[in-house]
This record gives C-alpha cells, sequence and structure tokens, in this order.
C-alpha cells in the first residue's frame, strides 16, 4: 500500500510520556471542575473518567452536561510553562522532515496549545497543517464523526492511504475500524488491536524503512 498522509496525535506521542506535561493538563482539568464548577475533590476522579471513557474528552463530558465554555476551559487546563516539561528534539525534527509524506497534527486539544507544543520541539514547520477540537467541530477521537473530518480537512478520500500514530489504544482502534494503518506509540508489549506497536515515536523510521524509500529533504 502506498501511503499519502500521516496523521500525529500530539500529547504523550510526539514527546516522551515520562515528561509529565500531560499529567500537568489532567491536574489542571481537575482544579478546573473543582474551582469553575465547584465540584467536590470527592467526585472529580471518577467523573473525568466517565466523561474520558464515554466521549473521548472530558471536555466534551463537561459541555453536553455542565455547557462549559470550551474557550475558557481550554485556556486554563493548557496554561503551562511548557518549555519545562520538555525541549527541542532535533532527532524527531529530522524523522518528520524527511517523512515523504503530507504530516498534519490530529489531535482533541486546542490549536493554540499545539502550537506551542510544537515550538518548543523545533518541529512546527514540519507539519502542513493542525486539525484541532475545533476544526473536528468539538467531536473528539474515537468519535468517528472527528476521523472523518479530519479526512476532509486533509482532502484525503481513502483512510487506507493514511497513517495515524497515537498513544491512545481506543483511539488507534476506532482508526483502524475506519481503514487507517495504526501506529500505537507506547511502552506496552505489542498490541493486536493496531497494526504497528513502537515504544517511541522515532523509532517509526526503524520500523517502517521503506516509507523513506523515496527521500526527500523538506525545503
Amino acid at each position: 500500500m502506498k501511503f499519502e498522509v500521516a496523521f500525529f496525535d500530539l500529547d504523550d506521542t510526539l514527546y516522551d510520556k515520562q515528561s509529565g506535561l500531560w499529567e500537568a493538563i489532567r491536574q489542571r482539568m481537575s482544579l478546573y471542575m473543582h474551582e469553575r464548577l465547584g465540584m467536590s475533590w470527592d467526585i472529580i476522579p471518577t467523573l473525568r473518567r466517565h466523561y474520558f471513557e464515554t466521549y473521548g474528552t472530558t471536555l466534551r463530558g463537561l459541555q453536553l452536561h455542565h455547557q462549559v465554555n470550551a474557550d475558557d476551559y481550554l485556556a486554563y487546563v493548557h496554561d503551562l510553562p511548557i518549555h519545562e516539561f520538555i525541549q527541542p528534539d532535533p532527532e524527531l525534527r529530522q524523522m518528520l522532515i524527511t517523512l515523504p509524506l503530507r504530516r498534519f497534527i490530529f489531535t482533541n486539544a486546542d490549536r493554540d496549545h499545539a502550537r506551542r507544543v510544537l515550538q518548543v520541539l523545533g518541529v512546527e514547520d514540519c507539519f502542513e497543517g493542525i486539525i484541532d477540537v475545533r476544526a473536528i467541530q468539538f467531536y473528539c477521537k474515537p468519535e468517528p464523526q472527528a476521523y472523518q473530518l479530519a479526512l476532509q480537512i486533509a482532502q484525503v478520500e481513502h483512510p487506507e492511504r493514511c497513517l495515524y500514530l497515537d498513544d491512545s489504544l481506543s483511539n488507534l482502534a476506532a482508526a483502524r475500524r475506519m481503514g487507517f494503518y495504526t501506529v500505537w506509540v507506547g511502552q506496552g508489549e505489542p498490541d493486536s488491536q493496531v497494526d504497528l506497536s513502537i515504544r517511541e515515536i522515532k523509532e517509526l523510521r526503524q520500523k517502517m524503512p521503506t516509507l523513506w524509500d523515496n527521500h526527500r529533504e523538506a525545503s
């Protein structure tokens, strides 16, 4: 199969899961629910887990059940000094910029957060675009509508011609059902729900060297 497009998840996929950034974001989510919505600390972990498992993100659940303002929520939970958690990654940049496919970030986060992360990593110019939660009309992976909208935005007709890389097995399983070639970026054993498992994003070139057969340096 000849691939045309690669969709990359952002948080805990492009950077080391051990960085602590995503855990800090989760803590901000809980703080938002406590401070802005007046929820008890006792119920927040269970409710967040329920919303995540049901809707794909805490935000989606809060929108549907508590009518939260998405702009306020996203600004609040991403208000973090990202440079204290991650650093520029020249090896990642080299891997991305030499990958001869169209490349998109595909994230349940918002564009501002994605840009900040990409800027710190030094890879913002390695992607054709950012498909964020607003671009997919606040549908969230693993909802099928999210993937359908991502394909439309990237102007790709056939998901079979797309790579999709993520740290979330539920997101990957949904994508695989639609025909994407799925790559799990995770530290566990290889999983049958996906087409390929790698421990970190930079292993992609080692595991799929044929993608670079027609190597070209991006200008």
